[in-house]
This record gives structure tokens, sequence and C-alpha cells, in this order.
């Protein structure tokens, strides 16, 4: 069938380890993934979390690329709302002449932490810019030419890579996934933080008939899903009880995930405004290999799609170790 699967791991800080524990983890886990073949390996930027280690992937990024050798490696995502887009894209420019043709530059919409750390990051930005002009910018400094820039009079990402760093756009809304095909990139939408399949449905289809045929690039929808795959369905019950998701509504209209009623408020605080919250079973794809692959193969035929990216709540790092595992065995037995 042609399926092809990544893995993002956020480098969650779960209780009773340490940030410098689970960076390792990390890094253990993307090194995994490349000896099972998987097609990519992303991390995650969350900010001003005790519970997240992964704070800087173009830090961790370049670790990760050092430490493998085939697998591509990317961000997911870099929350271009805080930052210079030129800045980025030397970032990435760099990376991409270290390790030619295994960066990936994902760009988030959300803004990856409270409102607190959201101001104090964008604190200096002088000239407001919505995130989309910063996503053309970003393009324009990741694909300009050598030969239309002068030595001293234009500006120029150096160093420009012989191999360009592909964009992709990631997104939990019908209306990100517009935009995404508007500009022809790829995109990537999180059912595991949206929880939402009716728009996941929604979005693939707004993607695929508005995807801008002019465009140098094809279409590629990549279906990211919160997984637990475990021997057994009773472990992986065991592993996903509690699991729980909070949608929280502001007064202003902005709608944002959280993980308990205690970050919802912390958040509504931090930006003054009113706010509702709805506490959703977090959508996990839980089960044994067999379960897995049933219900990726599903998915694949209810959206048309054969592309994935999984993460894992699975706390003991040794039976992630093992899920990842399970989950190739599962795509072997799919692609075969």
């Amino acid at each position: 069938m042609g399926l092809k699967y990544g893995f993002l791991d956020q480098s969650i800080v779960f209780p009773g380890q340490t940030a410098n524990e689970v960076l390792i983890n990390t890094i253990n886990l993307a090194k995994e993934a490349e000896r099972l073949g998987f097609n990519r390996f992303w991390v995650s930027e969350h900010h001003n979390s005790q519970g997240i280690a992964g704070s800087s992937p173009e830090v961790l990024v370049s670790h990760i690329l050092a430490k493998t050798e085939r697998i591509a490696v990317g961000s997911g995502g870099v929350m271009l709302q805080h930052y210079s887009p030129y800045k980025v894209a030397e970032n990435f420019n760099v990376l991409a002449n270290l390790s030619p043709n295994r960066v990936e530059l994902g760009i988030g919409r959300a803004p990856g932490g409270f409102p607190k750390s959201s101001q104090e990051l964008q604190k200096n930005l002088k000239e407001p810019q919505s995130l989309e002009e910063k996503i053309d910018e970003l393009e324009n400094f990741l694909y300009q030419e050598a030969s239309e820039v002068s030595s001293f009079d234009s500006l120029q990402a150096s160093p420009l890579p012989q191999i360009r760093v592909p964009l992709f756009l990631l997104g939990t809304s019908v209306s990100s996934a517009k935009f995404a095909a508007k500009k022809g990139y790829p995109y990537a939408f999180a059912l595991f933080i949206n929880n939402d399949p009716v728009a996941a449905k929604e979005a693939i289809e707004a993607y695929n008939n508005s995807f801008n045929q002019q465009s140098s690039r094809k279409p590629k929808f990549i279906l990211a899903l919160s997984t637990i795959v475990t021997e057994t369905e009773e472990e992986a019950l065991k592993l996903s009880d509690q699991l729980q998701t909070v949608r929280v509504t502001l007064g202003n209209g902005q709608i944002v995930n959280v993980g308990t009623l205690e970050q919802a408020e912390i958040y509504a605080k931090q930006a003054g405004q009113t706010y509702t919250t709805e506490v959703r079973e977090a959508d996990v794809l839980k089960g044994t290999k067999e379960t897995f692959q049933k219900r990726v193969f599903e998915y694949q035929k209810e959206y048309g799609i054969d592309e994935f990216i999984f993460t894992s709540l699975i706390s003991d790092f040794e039976r992630r170790v093992r899920s990842l595992q399970l989950i190739k065995e599962a795509f072997t037995e799919i692609t075969v």
C-alpha cells in the first residue's frame, strides 16, 4: 500500500523523570525509529512548562541529526509567530548544509505555551505581522536563489543549502488546511490535539479540493495520531486510563486545548479572558498491533491518505520503545 509513517516526540517529563533523562530518551527514540525504518522523526516546541523539555526544536533537531544517519528529522513545529522568519531560515539552512536532504521544517500555528510565555517571546517584536505574512517571508528566505541576491544591498539567509529545506504547515482546522493548500505546502493535521474526526475529514477534503495546482509541489496530507500500542488490549486500556484533554473557549473566541481544568483556568487568567471548558476523553489509537493495523487501514480508506505521524503518551520509556517496534511490525504486515 505504500504507507509512510513517522514519529513525533514531545519530550514529556513524566513524574519521577528529569529533563536530562527525557531529552536523552528522545535522542534514543530517534535512533530506534531510524533503525526500524520510519520515514521521519519530529520534535515539538513548548514553553514555560515543567512537564515538557522540548522548548527549542532547532537545537534538538541538530543533536538528533548528529546522532543519526538516514532518517529525516524536523520540527513539529516551530512556532513562527514568536520569531523573525529570517532567523528561522538561517537556522534551518545551517542544518540543511550540515545534513543535506534530511531536514524538515514544520511550522505550527499555536503559541506553544500560555499567554505569559508568548508575551515574553514577542516583547521585542516591533513590527506586528500576521502568521500568514511571516510564512510568506520565511518561504522567500528559504527558497531564494543566490543569483537573485547581490553581495551588499540585499538580504540572504546564508548559508543557502544545495538541497532546500521542505516546509510543512501544521494545524488542527479546516482554515489552516485551506491555507496550506493555497500555498501548495504539505500539511499535517494534529488529530491528537483537535480530537474531532469530522473536522479532520473536512480538512482533508478542503485541502485536496483547493490545492494550488500551479505550485511546483504535489499534495501531501499527513494525519498525526496519538497511539498506545501494546502486547495486549488490557495493557493499552490501563495505560490510557484517565487520559483527557480540555478544550478551552475564551471570551474572544480563541480555542485552545490543554491537559487539565487547572491549566484551563491559568490560561484564561493570563489571557485576561472569560472562558468555558469542555472535558474530552483523549483521542488515542490504543490496543494491540492488530487493533492498530485495523484502525490505520480504516483511516487510510476513509480519508484517502497514505502518510501518518504518531506520538505516544506512554510514560515508561522501554514500553514506548516497544510500542514503536509494534507499530513497525503492524506497518510491515500492512505493506506486504
